[in-house]
């Protein structure tokens, strides 16, 4: 009898096990390009979800397609926000151009139970669209390093000058 038990609760409590509910809410997009070629990879393109309320933020990666799938971040304590949003960052080895109409896109609810996709389309350009003042920001430029150097005789066998300098000592107080 007591063996019989043991079983049924061991049953009851692998099928439990196996009931995973998915209380995860997937956002799922595309970016598009609107003057690549047919077979453009899109692929490692960053996306971001950033949802009000929320410290966290979401990153997604596109596939080879442009289609992206990602978590929406949400904090233990608060239910997932209704207002979140998407942003194209940036993709691995090109710059890319976009209006900020087509860089932001607001989410909303899918076709399924707990899917949501985007408004607006993320799209972007591979190169300056004409008519337009295109800057792209070079982050591989850093500014000089160059410390105050004073001339120090070799004979006293000093460090530079540059390892004294920013070092300035506090003397008399107890």
């Amino acid at each position: 009898m007591a063996f019989s038990q043991v079983i049924t609760t061991l049953l009851f409590a692998l099928a439990i096990a196996r009931i995973s509910p998915s209380a995860c809410q997937t956002v799922e997009g595309k970016v598009s390009c609107t003057d690549c070629a047919d077979n453009y990879d899109f692929s490692g393109i960053k996306v971001s979800v950033k949802c009000e309320g929320v410290k966290n933020l979401a990153m997604a990666t596109t596939e080879d397609k442009g289609f992206f799938q990602v978590d929406l971040p949400s904090d233990q304590t608060k239910p997932p926000s209704v207002n979140c949003f998407t942003k194209l960052l940036g993709g691995p080895n090109t710059n890319l151009y976009a209006s900020k109409k087509n860089l932001v896109s607001q989410i909303v609810k899918g076709k399924e139970k707990n899917t949501y996709t985007i408004s607006t389309p993320l799209s972007f350009f591979t190169s300056c669209p004409q008519n337009t003042e295109c800057k792209a920001a070079n982050y591989n430029q850093f500014g000089s390093s160059k410390t105050f150097d004073l001339p120090l005789p070799r004979e006293w066998g000093l460090a530079p000058s540059s390892f004294y300098v920013p070092f300035f000592p506090i003397i008399g107080i107890p």
